[in-house]
């Protein structure tokens, strides 16, 4: 009953305790989180059983087992690194993707988004190719975002004009960008039923009004017709857009309001 005297005798669980335990926690399921479902979940479980064996080794004090496992830990190590050093780095990158070093940074990213959007529609304009871009704020898309194709790639505005080629298969429906990443292309919106919409607009412009109905969304919209750039935003369509006053309201829109209450990408319209 040593075992548990200790356990009760120990001293209370103070705060920093919990953060530990906490700290330890998430980190263990960001960890499983990424290796799900690629060659490093095979390896750790291939880890967890030389561990396993290692301790069965110790306990049953099979001696050569246990040398044998101590000396090779090593080199498994290294050939680790080696082998899944795209792993490693596609780790690395995530982690710098979560929300604490996004907050960081957000500013700059945000700006960035805007001049990549404003880039590719005016080329997209220019070339009479039609487009939505529907940019996430404080409501999620994630519904949309998973009937969509995923790609989670950096907002750049020659992928974006390769998306909406008539040639890509991609190119129809929208694609929603995520913060400052390009969550997924080929999303299909809902569209509007508003019965006062003019004629002239046609079905990219009623699923981006439809889309902005239903949540904080902005969209951009390039019209196959004309050429014309519209800013949809609460069910409300600015058209006829330069590329100048399409800078000017995504940053408005978009931009990071630092050292504010709210986390995210807020309307200040």
């Amino acid at each position: 009953m040593n075992w548990l005297t200790d356990l009760l005798g120990r001293q209370p669980i103070s705060w920093r305790d919990v953060l530990d335990v906490a700290v330890v926690s998430i980190l263990i399921y960001e960890v499983l989180k990424l290796i799900r479902g690629t060659r490093a979940a095979q390896m750790a479980v291939g880890a967890g059983l030389i561990v396993g064996l290692l301790l069965l080794s110790q306990l049953a004090h099979l001696e050569t087992v246990n040398w044998l496992i101590r000396n090779m830990l090593g080199y498994i190590v290294f050939a680790a690194i080696v082998l899944f050093q795209s792993d490693i780095r596609r780790a690395l990158a995530h982690f710098g993707r979560t929300p604490f070093f996004r907050l960081l940074a957000k500013g700059d990213g945000a700006e960035e988004t805007v001049e990549e959007i404003v880039v590719a529609a005016s080329m997209l304009s220019s070339q009479r190719v039609g487009a939505i871009i529907a940019v996430e704020r404080e409501i999620g898309l994630r519904n949309f975002i998973e009937g969509g194709i995923p790609l989670d790639a950096r907002v750049t505005y020659d992928l974006l004009v390769t998306i909406f080629q008539p040639s890509s298969p991609l190119h129809d429906g929208a694609v929603i960008v995520q913060e400052d990443r390009i969550a997924a292309a080929a999303c299909f919106l809902p569209l509007t039923v508003n019965p006062r919409l003019s004629r002239e607009l046609g079905s990219r412009h009623r699923a981006a009004i439809g889309l902005t109905e239903e949540s904080d969304a902005v969209a951009v919209v390039v019209s196959e017709e004309t050429g014309i750039i519209s800013l949809v935003l609460e069910g409300t369509v600015d058209r006829e857009m330069s590329a100048d006053e399409l800078r000017s309201r995504l940053r408005r829109l978009l931009t990071y309001r630092r050292g504010g209450s709210r986390t995210g990408w807020y309307s200040a319209t």
